[in-house]
């Protein structure tokens, strides 16, 4: 059996997983390929594209999509597909050249078609015709991969669980790499927030809430690592302020976050939006307690109230304070169980059962028909040739109207 993956780019937080899934599947006599479209114009361009093994391939690496058409880029993601011949496909949503292009392939070739989304059904607003089309699309695929159960309200209000397969996690990383040698202390007086500086990251309301601390007198530091366009406004506002224990740290290599996280008490993200957010997976996999704004999709499945860290709304400023204070103001002894919860939660979305919940699904899938379109989806399959947006990432007004990424 043939299984290849398909997406605009694959980096970071990917590479590990592909590695995995790769020698996992080899096990049991299943090749796996990975192709990205484009090697330029990602909010991950830092992670470059390297090629270095045969079963993982670049169609575009010297270019972005803005500086292809629609018909080179299906003209390549076939040809790659025809010379591969994969017996499963498995891409991102539909929304995507990635998703859209190999799901017409895999209808005209008689393959299944696996499609993975991070994004909840709720999350992206659309007008009626636009989501209808969507809908209609996506109820053509074979399987659905989300990175958790709580994802799956939405999507099976649209979509049949009795055609299609639902299974889940995938939005994982490698715990061990991250996890903490030694007994875990909590004397550093560090809280640590990771974000690219984006309006979507909310770094602002952050530093209003942590004036509060600094005024309370606690020895508490906030450590951000992250970069982009917000950077110099964001300092201002911290002078403004009057911060003195906020230090920005610019972007870093994966290994030296990894010794910032060592070096923390707990982690912060207090985005307006954050699809999954994986440094919350890290973090905990680090053994630190964790506070959430209530609208980072992997607080719904990963932060446990009072167990394992605070959740709060992101525009209630003074309850992200509150929640904070609360922390810090915790005992070592509560930190430290927060720290064992964190790691007893963070185990149960790991590579082994990514690998064991992939294996699963594809001999579900082996014995049953494909999901076979009707005239109108067909039609529709034909047409759609997906598109590649990522300005949500950086711009506010694409915040505001509830665009985000797609």
């Amino acid at each position: 059996m043939k299984i290849l993956i398909i997406h605009t780019d694959l980096p970071a937080y990917w590479k590990r997983r592909i590695i995995y899934l790769r020698n996992f599947l080899a096990t049991y006599n299943i090749e796996f390929y990975t192709v990205e479209l484009f090697g330029k114009g990602s909010p991950y361009e830092f992670d470059l594209y390297n090629k270095t093994e045969t079963c993982w391939d670049c169609l575009f690496p010297d270019n972005s999509n803005q500086q292809l058409t629609k018909y080179q880029i299906r003209d390549k993601v076939f040809s790659k597909l025809d010379e591969i011949k994969p017996d499963v496909v498995i891409a991102g949503s539909i929304v995507f050249y990635s998703g859209a292009l190999a799901l017409r392939w895999a209808k005209k070739n008689k393959r299944k078609f696996i499609m993975f989304d991070d994004a909840k059904a709720t999350d992206v607003k659309r007008n009626i015709l636009v989501q209808g089309i969507k809908n209609l699309i996506t109820r053509q695929i074979d399987a659905l991969w989300l990175p958790s159960i709580d994802y799956e309200e939405g999507y099976a209000a649209l979509l049949n669980k009795k055609k299609i397969h639902f299974f889940y996690g995938y939005d994982c990383i490698d715990n061990e790499h991250f996890k903490y040698k030694g007994e875990k202390t909590f004397d550093k007086q560090t809280i640590i927030c990771v974000a690219r500086l984006v309006p979507i990251k909310n770094i602002e309301n952050l530093l209003k809430a942590w004036r509060v601390v600094e005024e309370n007198n606690h020895n508490y530091r906030l450590l951000i690592i992250g970069d982009g366009p917000l950077l110099n406004e964001l300092k201002e506002i911290a002078e403004l302020n009057l911060l003195k224990k906020v230090s920005f740290l610019g972007a870093m290599p994966n290994e030296e976050v990894l010794k910032y996280l060592h070096g923390s008490d707990a982690l912060i993200l207090s985005s307006w939006a954050e699809s999954w957010g994986l440094v919350v997976n890290e973090a905990m996999a680090a053994g630190l307690p964790i506070l959430l704004s209530n609208k980072v999709n992997a607080a719904g499945s990963l932060l446990k109230e009072g167990l394992n860290g605070y959740g709060f709304s992101p525009g209630n400023v003074s309850e992200m304070q509150q929640k904070i204070v609360d922390f810090i103001e915790l005992p070592e002894t509560a930190k430290k169980q927060m720290s064992v919860n964190s790691l007893k939660i963070i185990n149960t979305m790991d590579f082994e059962n990514m690998g064991r919940e992939l294996y699963t699904t594809l001999n579900w899938l082996a014995p049953r028909p494909n999901n076979k379109p009707g005239l109108l989806a067909l039609l529709l399959i034909n047409l759609w040739y997906g598109r590649y947006n990522t300005a949500g990432w950086d711009k506010a007004e694409d915040l505001i109207d509830k665009r985000l990424f797609r």
